[in-house]
């Protein structure tokens, strides 16, 4: 079997980092993809989807990534369900990202920030699947 999403988009907003009860951090935020295609008046169709990054890699993007910045993402479709505040039971679908890579520059110029289209942590590996508890997720 396999589980494999590429994505290129947009961040929609700033990372939103967070920390779990037992101190992993995990971050959170949604890109903005293109479809291939245009609907009926000709406009291009895009689809948002969520985006949760783990560990060292979370705290990167959120130290280095903000809206608008274009990103690559290698990860795994998870659905999920939680309680939301009202105790109705939510199912959502977002992406666990294993590795994110910068494919722009920030406007203003950063210092730290990778060069165009390395990984945002050179020479550190995130490939490596991250086990961690659902009910630990912040968001």
């Amino acid at each position: 079997m396999m589980n494999k999403v590429i994505l290129i988009g947009r961040l929609t907003r700033d990372p939103e980092l967070r920390y779990t009860p037992s101190g992993a951090p995990v971050a959170g935020f949604s890109l903005a993809v293109d479809r291939q295609f245009t609907n009926r008046q000709g406009e291009r169709e895009t689809d948002f989807i969520n985006i949760v990054v783990w560990q060292k890699l979370a705290e990167t993007c959120a130290n280095h990534l903000s809206k608008g910045r274009l990103v690559a993402v290698d990860g795994r479709l998870q659905i999920r369900s939680y309680d939301d505040n009202q105790g109705i039971r939510r199912t959502i679908a977002e992406v666990v990202a294993n590795e994110v890579k910068f494919l722009d520059r920030p406007k203003e110029s950063q210092q730290g920030v990778p060069p165009k289209g390395s990984s945002i942590a050179e020479g550190e590996s995130f490939g490596s699947e991250i086990s961690f508890n659902e009910e630990e997720i912040p968001f």
